[in-house]
């Protein structure tokens, strides 16, 4: 039985990752949805072609690892495609923010992330696919949204990795880098009203972005990043001192 898995699912991008797997990959026999608010995957489930199976998961609790496995070797699926969306973040100065918020950002934008892939992967074969959910702010170091900045750092470099390691076996990662979007994450993060740069950005649709990932992770892309504009970005932090990098972009 094929399968898709993603996390996070419950709003924004992870709606937009649910609606364009359904629509792209019909074949399906099933679709995971994981997130903390089971009354919204519920929700979404409906009217849905493929079934799908609403898990209600907190990924910052290590006891969910076991238990995703134990059902993964219970149900004997194949996962042709896991989408690692689940993700937080702050806008805070560090000092100003206190450590559970700020180590939470790590346990589920990191632990979690590394977690849930290497307890799927050995259900994945050929022609199988990762997405993880990085972000511009991965490029270089953002002020402000300093541990947000580095954990993202951490899931484009170990999607490269990861990458790397499974060239051959037909398993592809894509890490998707979008810049803002409208979603419940601008509130969540604290960031609607507190930041003059994200009110200059320009913002991506995140159906668009979700379908595009889908797309491109299917044909083997390594990386996709939204828009010229945040292309540009990317480029410039390659080639131009972090420590103006983060002056310039400051949030």
């Amino acid at each position: 039985m094929n399968i898709a898995i993603i996390t996070g699912a419950s709003a924004g991008l992870g709606q937009s990752f649910f609606r364009s797997v359904c629509a792209r990959h019909p074949d399906l026999e099933g679709i995971w949805l994981i997130a903390r608010r089971r009354e919204r995957l519920e929700a979404m489930a409906q009217g849905c072609p493929i079934p799908v199976t609403a898990l209600s998961m907190d990924l910052t609790d290590p006891a969910c690892y076991d238990a995703l496995q134990e059902r993964l070797t219970a149900a004997g699926v194949r996962v042709k495609m896991l989408i690692n969306n689940a993700g937080l973040g702050e806008l805070d100065n560090v000092i100003d923010s206190d450590w559970r918020t700020q180590s939470r950002m790590v346990d589920l934008n990191c632990r979690a992330l590394t977690a849930v892939t290497t307890v799927v992967l050995p259900f994945m074969a050929a022609g199988s696919c990762i997405v993880n959910v990085s972000s511009i702010a991965s490029f270089a170091p953002n002020a402000r949204m300093t541990v947000y900045s580095s954990t993202k750092a951490y899931v484009s470099s170990f999607s490269k990795g990861l990458r790397e390691e499974l060239r051959g076996s037909g398993i592809n990662v894509l890490a998707v880098c979008p810049g803002p979007m409208k979603t419940e994450f601008l509130e969540v993060a604290n960031i609607t009203g507190r930041s003059p740069m994200f009110k200059l950005l320009p913002y991506s649709d995140p159906d668009r972005v979700a379908d595009r990932a889908v797309v491109l992770a299917g044909r083997g892309r390594g990386m996709y990043t939204p828009r010229l504009f945040f292309k540009f970005y990317r480029l410039l932090a390659k080639l131009l001192p972090h420590a103006l990098i983060i002056k310039l972009c400051k949030t």
